[in-house]
């Protein structure tokens, strides 16, 4: 399995980014999928997660309302669309992989099993 990140970049607040990561070696929806950043001095927090299966969505408090995670099987990619930027938003960013999780274990970088390669979002002032 292997994850490829795209789309950051530098924007000021109230800009707009999408990250794109497409994915190969595997194909179905058994794999939950998710974003996560890290921003300097910080530890890897979940920004948005779509379960296994049943496509439950988690969203971090910070970005409810901004940010919307979404995939597309049939080109196996997901995206995160990612609007009305703040600095707090800046960090690398990675989206991940983990077969068969369940709500509970969404939000968790301990529970994903395969890594992109992370993608740098600068927001500035």
């Amino acid at each position: 399995v292997q994850l490829q990140a795209s789309g950051g970049g530098l924007v000021q607040a109230g800009g707009s980014l999408r990250l794109s990561c497409a994915a190969s070696g595997f194909t179905d929806d058994s794999y939950a999928i998710g974003w996560f950043r890290q921003a300097p001095g910080k530890e890897r927090e979940g920004v948005s997660c779509i379960g296994s299966s049943d496509g439950t969505t988690y969203y971090a408090d910070s970005v409810k309302g901004r940010f919307t995670i979404s995939r597309d099987s049939a080109k196996n990619t997901m995206y995160l669309q990612m609007n009305t930027l703040q600095p707090d938003d800046t960090a690398v960013y990675y989206c991940a992989a983990g077969p068969r999780l369940i709500y509970s274990q969404l939000r968790y970088p301990e529970s994903y099993t395969y890594w992109g390669q992370g993608t740098q979002v600068t927001v500035s002032s």
